[in-house]
Parts: C-alpha cells; structure tokens; sequence
C-alpha cells in the first residue's frame, strides 16, 4: 500500500477541487442575509455557510483518505477535542473571516492545510469572492492563482506594511495589550492594514503586498495554510517571541525577512492567550 507522503500529489488534487466547490457555496451566499449563530461573544459567531462547508470538505476527504484526522474550527467549537498528533491531519477554517462575511466585506476565506508527522505538506488559502487562491507545497514554492509568488524585500520596519488585528476576544488585559501595540506599530512602521482574516493577512505577506503580520489569540485553522505558504514564499513564520511556531499556542508572526522578524518582536509587548482545549 502507498505511504501517506506518496499520496500526496492525489491529496492536493482531492482539496483542491473540493475547495473550488465549496468555495462556490460561499460565494452563492456572500450578498444575502446570513443566519448566525452566536459562540463566545457577540462578535464571535458562526453562520450555517462555515458548517456547511466544513462538513462538505471533511465528509469528501473522509471519503477519499478514510484514514486522515481533522480539526476543524466549527467542529472543535462544538466540542472536537483539538489535538494534533503525527497523524495525517486535515486543519480546517471553513470561512476564515466570519464577521466579514456577514457583513459582506469580501475578505473572507476557506483556509485549510495538511500535516503529516506535524509537518505542512500543502496549503491553500481561496477567497472565493475576489477569486485570490494562494497554494503551497512543500518544498515545491508558493503560487497565487498558479503564478509563483515571493515576500517583498523589506527588512527596516519604518518602511513596512504591517498587518494586525483586534480579534473577537474583548478581555480587559489583551484589549490594553493590542491597542498599546497598535501605538507601538503605528509609530514604527510605514503602515497598517486591518483586514479581518488571519489568513488572507498571511497570504498577503506570503504575495509580498505586505511586510509583517502578527496576532495573539488565533488558532490553528487560522494560520496552518498561511505558515507553509508564508515559508514557501521566502518569509518567516514565528512565535511573536521569536522562538519556533506552536500551531496551539494562538500566536503568531510571520514576516518577509528574519531581521524585519527580529526588529518587530523587539518593539511590541507581548500576551499569552488562554490554550484552546
């Protein structure tokens, strides 16, 4: 029987033409009234296009790659232990960018990735609306829209394009934390941009249209596509305190060069979320 890294080439081919299918769904859906459903906030929801989707592609890579894991945000949401072990494990965000989506602000994803041995070995990040696909293979490079792709050369922070966010949570302490470094950044750097998506931030870095990307309290379906493909780009992608990245940490930094890396996580403060259970 074929090992799980020669079936790779079938793998990619599998999720990809389900990512285009599912990403027709979300696109169908993207200028009508949403139904939401509200999880831990009042700006952290979920609507039934994510679950929806999320079962479309778990059930189709369920019934090619019977063998694989998945973890997904809704499932996991819903009480799916999250755990990554060597297993060859699908890390699923169904739509990645929820409040857009509501709102119909088109930057919202499907962001999924697929590690063997807790390794990324492929990567795709589809907004279905704006029709961006950014893809990744290991060692094979990174593309948008089947053109190779590269991280810009910036490495003085007063010239780069910094992405970050806010998130959903509304704690007292990171709420002083983000906003400080919102401060910090816009002092430092040339500019910021706010997108509302995890990945589509890293994607961003990975095409060289931005320069750094970080967030705390994100989550492995949020930034397992954007890794590989942010590292096949020529970028870096870190812990905010430059150590190794921990898929279940909830934090996050990418960049397109180590020094630009070095220079951000010296300028701002850092915040260790809650682990995700």
């Amino acid at each position: 029987m074929a090992t799980e890294t020669e079936n790779l080439d079938k793998c990619f081919q599998v999720v990809s033409d389900i990512v285009q299918k599912a990403g027709d769904l979300i696109a169908s859906r993207f200028w009508k009234s949403k139904n939401v459903k509200q999880k831990l906030s009042d700006i952290d929801f979920v609507t039934e296009t994510d679950q929806e989707v999320e079962k479309l592609l778990i059930d189709t890579l369920t019934a090619e790659f019977p063998h694989h894991r998945f973890i997904g945000e809704e499932a996991t949401s819903e009480g799916a232990k999250c755990e990554l072990t060597d297993s060859p494990t699908w890390i699923i965000d169904p739509v990645d960018g929820t409040l857009n989506f509501v709102h119909s602000f088109p930057h919202s994803c499907i962001s999924i990735a697929l590690l063997v041995n807790k390794q990324a070995e492929i990567a795709i990040i589809f907004n279905p609306v704006l029709k961006q696909l950014f893809t990744a293979r290991r060692g094979k490079g990174a593309f948008y829209n089947g053109d190779p792709i590269h991280v810009s050369d910036k490495k003085d922070l007063s010239q780069a394009l910094v992405m970050a966010e806010f998130g959903t949570s509304r704690d007292d302490k990171k709420l002083d934390i983000t906003l400080d470094n919102f401060r910090k950044i816009t002092q430092a750097c040339h500019g910021t941009r706010s997108l509302g998506s995890a990945a589509l931030n890293m994607a961003h870095v990975a095409l060289g249209g931005a320069d750094v990307n970080f967030e705390f309290g994100i989550h492995a379906w949020d930034v397992a596509a954007g890794d590989l493909i942010v590292r096949e780009a020529g970028g870096v992608v870190l812990d905010p305190s430059l150590g190794p990245l921990d898929l279940m940490s909830r934090r996050v930094l990418c960049a397109s060069s180590l020094e630009l890396a070095i220079e951000f996580s010296k300028l701002i403060t850092q915040y260790y979320p809650e682990p995700r259970d």
